[in-house]
């Protein structure tokens, strides 16, 4: 079943609603035989004569006709900071771990490895989260033998930035000579904030409940597609959204309060041209529609661009982590 950027399209809001902030969706008519859609959220500040007054928070007031609607539902509040929710680093570090679940898993004491035939160094690396229930050199033998039976090198996934011990472990990883190859900045946001930006095409965003071969193609980091599927649709609640020729691509995972952004991809000959925003406004507005409160994502340290978008979301810093390799793994 596929899904609009809004859900199910039903026209859940009435008079009565009026002074509460609202997410609506009106026709445009048609373009080429497909209809265009324009999305908008505010406050519902009127609704006389079957026309709707939507006041958005720029101050700007826009006149809806209700013979135009084709969705419309109540939304939660706007944040009043654009400072992250408050979280601590394990909390964090689970939510992602359920948002990309690995295909098999062990526990070392409190540390979780985790292997899925290579596909992404998160569900192919060790995540320690507390003790390891042995000296360190120990564990991280086992975590080399774990690995080498599995044909995969052994990655210790480790943050800095964050409480407890995980600095620690990043400075005796690179003691004993394992490399750091890639690192990323975990964000925290809010997905009300997401949802308020205006992005043209966000109505024109395509949700389902599983990729198809377009959005697969458009990731471009799938080298076995049997495995890429079984990893993606795992999680409490996942989306996929794509725009029309797979110009632009995400994935959501809501969990609770929390909603999670990934795989928000742009194909080249369109970038700049908003399609990411549209995307994220999309999901975001999936994530409030199911009660999320609060959302994360990832960005690679290197990526100026993603990280600059994110900045202009509202997306703070939370902590870093970074893939440590085993030398000669």
């Amino acid at each position: 079943m596929e899904f609009t950027a809004g859900g199910l399209l039903e026209v859940r809001i009435t008079p009565a609603d009026v002074g509460k902030r609202v997410s609506v969706r009106r026709t445009e008519g048609d373009v080429g035989g497909s209809p265009q859609f324009t999305d908008t959220i505010g406050v519902l500040t009127s609704w006389d004569q079957g026309v709707l007054l939507i006041t958005r928070k720029s101050g700007e007031s826009v006149r809806i006709a209700e013979s135009a609607l084709v969705a419309g539902k109540v939304v939660p509040p706007a944040p009043a900071r654009r400072r992250g929710p408050a979280t601590s680093f394990e909390e964090l570090s689970r939510v992602a771990a359920r948002s990309w679940q690995p295909l098999e898993s062990e526990p070392l004491g409190e540390w979780t490895l985790r292997a899925a035939a290579g596909f992404t160094r998160r569900a192919n690396s060790v995540l320690p989260l507390g003790d390891p229930g042995m000296p360190l050199d120990d564990a991280l033998a086992r975590v080399t033998s774990w690995y080498a039976e599995r044909d995969l090198p052994a990655y210790v996934q480790a943050a800095t930035g964050a409480a407890g011990t995980q600095e620690l472990l990043c400075a005796e990883l690179e003691r004993r000579g394992w490399v750091s190859e890639v690192s990323a900045e975990v964000r925290i946001g809010a997905p009300a904030q997401v949802a308020d930006v205006e992005a043209p095409e966000a109505g024109s965003v395509r949700l389902t409940r599983v990729p198809d071969e377009e959005w697969l193609g458009r990731y471009g980091k799938v080298s076995d597609p049997e495995v890429a599927r079984r990893m993606l649709v795992e999680g409490p609640s996942v989306w996929f959204a794509a725009l029309p020729g797979g110009r632009a691509i995400g994935r959501l995972v809501v969990d609770g309060r929390w909603a999670g952004f990934a795989a928000v991809t742009v194909d080249p000959e369109h970038r700049r041209e908003g399609l990411a925003t549209a995307v994220m406004a999309a999901l975001a507005r999936r994530a409030l529609e199911e009660g999320a409160s609060a959302a994360w994502l990832q960005v690679e340290t290197d990526n100026e661009g993603a990280r600059a978008l994110y900045d202009g979301l509202g997306f703070g810093t939370h902590h870093t982590y970074h893939h440590y390799r085993a030398a000669g793994s």
